[in-house]
């Protein structure tokens, strides 16, 4: 469901990976389709790497964006109070680390999935489709 998508540190927005060049990656926006090279000095994040810190553990973005979806969260990070954030990402991740989780990561986790969600990325299919995969992981790793 994430793979190819990446965050750039200091750029607005996610970005689909499009190929590697000599000394950078060529990205394109997922806001406004425009491409560009990025390069190794940018921070560049795969989404599908980052985690979000709970009490007993760590739990995968894509577990969160499913999660927010399944409960249908309807939030725009950028009109929603700290609280609001706060709450409606309880209800999504009930266990998450509230003194390692800030709000600011709250509200690019919304911002992220509200993206996500326009462009289709996130859909019943695809998380349908990220589900069927863990579980072929999982009995992969139980032999």
């Amino acid at each position: 469901m994430l793979k190819g998508i990446l965050a750039i540190s200091g750029k607005p927005g996610l970005f689909k990976l499009i190929t590697n060049a000599k000394n950078s990656i060529i990205v394109e926006s997922l806001l406004d389709g425009k491409r560009m090279p990025a390069y190794a000095t940018s921070k560049i994040s795969s989404l599908e790497d980052i985690s979000i810190f709970t009490l007993d553990g760590d739990v995968k973005l894509a577990e969160v964006f499913a999660s927010i979806f399944e409960k249908d969260l309807d939030i725009n990070p950028k009109k929603a109070s700290s609280k609001q954030l706060k709450e409606a990402f309880s209800e999504a991740l009930p266990d998450y680390d509230e003194d390692r989780v800030y709000v600011s990561d709250i509200k690019k986790v919304f911002a992220w999935y509200n993206v996500l969600k326009d462009k289709a990325i996130i859909t019943s299919e695809s998380i349908e489709e990220m589900r069927k995969e863990e579980e072929s992981e999982e009995g992969d790793s139980e032999e």
